[in-house]
């Protein structure tokens, strides 16, 4: 993890951003960013006081752009404008979605294309370095004009004035908590305030986040059906990296590979092949045998979103914008439909994998389907319940994952008199996408507990394992947080457990401990 990052004019990386919003990693602006924004101040100080109209200099804003602002007025212009656009409502955003958020504004501004002054940009770098946040409502951005109410809060924290909360999570005035870090507040000069708040910053961090987090979790995926796939005596011939160089997909190829790395050296699976288990069936379920063309699916659309990510983290967002020449021009870059396009693919892809895992989980339960097991893998069926309801858990979330994956993108609702009147909706596909990855983390967690409770009451448990050398090391490190089968206990802590287990990446670093090959 970098203890630094340094922010030059466009070379911010995806792992630069979870860094600083996760982590805390420190920021600083490299000298070309400094003379950037320098260089491209002067332009704006040679309109101060021009007669001539120009949008976010001398005029109001939106649909009050017709407006010529007197030039007495004009610093308060900007003033005015995120006092007043600081208007976020509803429950607070999470704090690494703020650090993100800023983090992506402070990008921009370092490309030297917004015209504000050094001070505003240190300043910036200075509030987030003291791990100052602002408090920031759910609700106010439509993804247009950029996330306008929650980069104002943002701005507001810059001028020393509304809710934040301290590096500790303690909440306390913006001036108090600047005071206490030895910031003083910016006084916003023309143009300053519409710079700070033209971006798409906020659904931008929560792209870079939730792909970071889904790529662990593919891994997951990857891992959980290969362990559901020994445990109901499935077969791993259909994995074999001929059949799936006929339909070369990479993201297929990547998940087919990991699962043969998964299931290499498996005495169940060499039991199956051998007849040792007398079954009719010649193929798996579709759950099992189709497990990489989704998830691989799912690894292209992720690759997708990241390619559109990264372009967006070399871009300077703002309106007006300073050219490279020097000129002053409005423009439209500041539209999210290209980050919520993707955001809402992404909870798509999420949905339909939480979808094949649940319906994984659910196979071991069912008497009729799980080859030899207990019905819902219950110890004594009747007197037990099992797993019967950890089903109905999973099956909850992926109907609220499906609800989730109705796309905001499509929707739009026109704001400032009609003269914005088409937006992305793109800061709301950022926050379904994330209770999106929170599910997914919780199904998966529930297929792992219910295949390695299948595998101990197939096996034996640990001490007489005839899972591969990879499952065998999951199954270990599960059992330091969850007890083998037995009757039934208080489940809710089970699940938790696993959830932790998840998406603290214990799973993923047990698997990569006896993997021959680290798991794409």
């Amino acid at each position: 993890m970098k203890a630094s990052i340094s922010i030059s004019t466009g070379a911010l990386q995806p792992a630069d951003v979870v860094a600083v919003a996760r982590h805390d990693a420190q920021v600083e602006l490299g000298a070309d960013a400094l003379a950037a924004i320098d260089s491209s101040r002067a332009v704006i100080d040679a309109l101060v006081n021009d007669t001539v109209p120009h949008y976010g200099v001398s005029t109001g804003f939106g649909a009050l752009a017709t407006k010529q602002i007197p030039i007495e007025l004009r610093a308060q212009l900007q003033r005015s404008l995120i006092r007043s656009h600081a208007a976020s409502s509803g429950a607070e955003v999470p704090r690494e979605v703020v650090r993100a958020l800023m983090l992506n504004r402070l990008s921009t501004l370092a490309t030297g294309r917004t015209g504000v002054r050094p001070i505003v940009a240190t300043t910036y770098a200075a509030v987030l370095n003291a791990g100052i946040t602002p408090v920031i409502g759910e609700y106010g951005s439509l993804g247009c004009s950029g996330d306008l109410a929650p980069l104002s809060h943002a701005a507001l924290t810059l001028m020393g004035e509304g809710p934040v909360r301290d590096a500790a999570g303690t909440a306390m005035e913006a001036s108090e908590a600047l005071a206490a870090a030895g910031i003083a507040p910016v006084v916003l000069a023309e143009k300053e305030g519409l710079a700070l708040v033209n971006g798409t910053d906020g659904m931008l961090g929560m792209l870079l986040m939730a792909s970071a987090d889904l790529h662990a979790l593919l891994s997951i995926a990857d891992i959980s059906a290969a362990m559901s796939i020994e445990g109901l005596l499935g077969t791993d011939a259909v994995f074999a990296a001929d059949l799936h160089a006929l339909r070369p997909h990479p993201g297929q190829r990547d998940s087919a590979t990991n699962m043969r790395t998964v299931l290499a050296g498996s005495p169940l699976i060499e039991e199956q092949k051998a007849g040792a288990h007398k079954f009719t069936r010649v193929q798996d379920a579709y759950s099992l045998r189709c497990a990489p063309q989704v998830h691989g699916a799912v690894r292209a659309t992720l690759a997708h979103a990241e390619s559109v990510a990264a372009i967006e983290l070399t871009s300077a967002i703002d309106n007006p914008v300073v050219t490279l020449d020097g000129r002053v021009e409005s423009n439209g870059n500041f539209h999210g439909a290209p980050i919520g396009y993707v955001l809402d693919f992404l909870a798509i892809a999420v949905a339909d994998l939480a979808s094949i895992s649940e319906r994984r989980t659910d196979r071991f339960l069912d008497k009729a389907r799980n080859h030899g097991l207990n019905a819902f893998l219950a110890d004594d069926p009747g007197v037990d319940s099992g797993h019967m309801i950890a089903q109905y858990t999973a099956a909850g979330i992926v109907s609220e994952l499906k609800r989730l994956a109705v796309p905001a993108s499509v929707d739009s609702i026109p704001s400032s008199a009609m003269q914005e009147d088409h937006v992305s909706m793109g800061w709301h596909a950022g926050l379904k996408l994330r209770k999106s990855i929170d599910g997914l983390a919780r199904v998966l967690a529930i297929e792992l507990l219910t295949s390695a409770r299948a595998l101990d009451m197939r096996d034996g448990g640990l001490g007489s394992s005839k899972s591969s050398p990879v499952i065998t090391a999951v199954r270990e490190a599960i059992r330091t947080k969850v007890e083998g089968p037995g009757t039934d206990r208080f489940l809710a802590p089970e699940i938790e457990a696993l959830f932790q287990l998840v998406v603290s990446g214990t799973l993923l670093t047990a698997a990569n401990s006896q993997a021959e090959v680290p798991l794409a």
